[in-house]
């Protein structure tokens, strides 16, 4: 099927005092389509966020990324130097909490509830990097229906904000979650993704658990010295599958 010509916005939600930027992209042609909330690495939403925003829209979804640095850093956006990851990963792992970060996500979601040409009956979340840890947390989410956690580190052993590490929120998880690893990731030891994996399998809850050798964390950006295109490419078509239940 030809890819949907698409619109995209930036979108600037009000909650608590608090403005949250979101880049958005959908369907040009009038219809109801099933939305998807993008989480971002801890490069902002940058042009990689965006792509992947929009390549979920050609696929005829509403798709939209929040700023989750909007509370500590409003339009950060930045490289993949040494410098810029250091960034990043101070403002992903030491200014940002658990609890903000699933507001913040909630409140993207009561928006697309008000959308006209959104469905009504599950969301999608996909995250990559940071956001793939935060995308197992937005997995908790009552209205979260299908959720892809692209190489999210540290979920056996924290969470955002210091508190008790995210997968203990394991049992809460509501929907179906696919999670996509690189065997040759530094930042995510294999008993990591066994520990992920038990988690899942000891309180049933639909899941798959894609294994990639050769692919290092950031496999799917295409803008990072790590794309693996033939890693990206199966983990893709795993996505569309999944999204396909919404």
């Amino acid at each position: 099927m030809a890819e949907r010509a698409i619109t995209t916005t930036t979108v600037k939600l009000s909650q608590d005092n608090l403005q949250i930027d979101a880049y958005q992209a959908m369907p040009s042609e009038e219809g109801s389509y099933p939305a998807v909330v993008v989480l971002q690495e801890i490069f902002g939403v940058n042009s990689h966020i965006r792509d992947v925003t929009e390549r979920i829209a050609k696929e005829g979804y509403v798709a939209i990324a929040p700023a989750l640095f909007q509370r500590i850093a409003p339009g950060f956006e930045t490289g993949y130097t040494k410098e810029d990851i250091e960034v990043g990963r101070k403002y992903a792992w030491e200014q940002t909490k658990a609890s903000e970060l699933l507001s913040d996500i909630q409140r993207v979601i009561d928006y697309l509830k008000t959308l006209p040409n959104v469905k009504q009956d599950g969301f999608g979340c996909i995250g990559f990097c940071f956001g793939g840890h935060v995308a197992y947390l937005a997995s908790t989410l009552p209205d979260i229906k299908a959720t892809a956690s692209f190489y999210g580190a540290g979920i056996p052993i924290r969470t955002p904000g210091g508190e008790s590490p995210t997968i203990t929120r394991t049992p809460d998880i509501k929907g179906v979650l696919y999670t996509f690893f690189g065997m040759e990731d530094a930042s995510i030891p294999v008993e990591h993704i066994e520990q992920i994996e038990g988690a899942l399998e000891k309180y049933n809850i639909p899941h798959r658990v894609f294994r990639y050798d050769g692919a290092d964390h950031g496999f799917f950006c295409d803008q990072r010295a790590s794309y693996n295109s033939i890693a990206a490419a199966d983990a893709w078509e795993q996505v569309k599958q999944l999204f396909r239940q919404l």
